[in-house]
C-alpha cells in the first residue's frame, strides 16, 4: 500500500457546507454576538460615568449624544443584547442542571429566549420613556 492510499482512506472533516442552520446553532452564534456586543457597550456605559463625574456642561454633551435618533438607537440594541444574553446564560444554566435536554424542549426555549428578549426590552424602554 502506497502513502497516497492511507491518505485518501481518511475521512475529511465536514465542511459548513454539510451543516444545517438549526434554531439552537443560531441562538449560539447570536449570544456570542451580543456577548461581544456588550462588550463594546460598557465603552458608552464608562463614558457616561465619566460624563457624570465630569460636571454638567459634558454631562449635557454626552446626554445630547445619547438623547438622539442614534443614540437612542444605540441604546436600545444594548437593552437587547443585555436581555437576550442575559435569558440566554439562564438557558445554559437550565442546561448545566441536566434538565430540558430533550429536542422539542430545546427549541422551545430558544423561542422563548427571542419573543422574552424583545418584550423585556420593550417594557423597559416604555419604563425608561415613561419616567423620563
Amino acid at each position: 500500500m502506497s502513502q497516497s492510499d492511507v491518505k485518501a482512506a481518511r475521512p475529511l472533516s465536514p465542511h459548513l457546507q454539510v451543516y444545517k442552520l438549526i434554531l439552537t446553532m443560531l441562538m449560539s452564534i447570536l449570544h456570542r454576538i451580543t456577548g461581544a456586543g456588550l462588550y463594546f457597550g460598557m465603552f458608552f456605559v464608562a463614558w457616561w460615568l465619566v460624563a457624570v463625574a465630569s460636571g454638567p456642561s459634558y454631562y449635557d454633551f454626552a446626554m445630547g449624544l445619547f438623547g438622539s435618533i442614534i443614540g437612542y438607537l444605540a441604546l436600545f440594541g444594548f437593552t437587547w443584547a443585555l436581555m437576550h444574553h442575559m435569558l440566554g446564560g439562564l438557558r445554559h444554566f437550565l442546561w448545566d442542571t441536566g434538565r430540558a435536554m430533550g429536542p422539542g424542549i430545546r427549541d422551545k426555549l430558544a423561542i422563548a429566549n427571542i419573543v422574552g428578549s424583545v418584550v423585556l426590552t420593550v417594557l423597559v424602554w416604555i419604563v425608561v420613556l415613561a419616567v423620563a
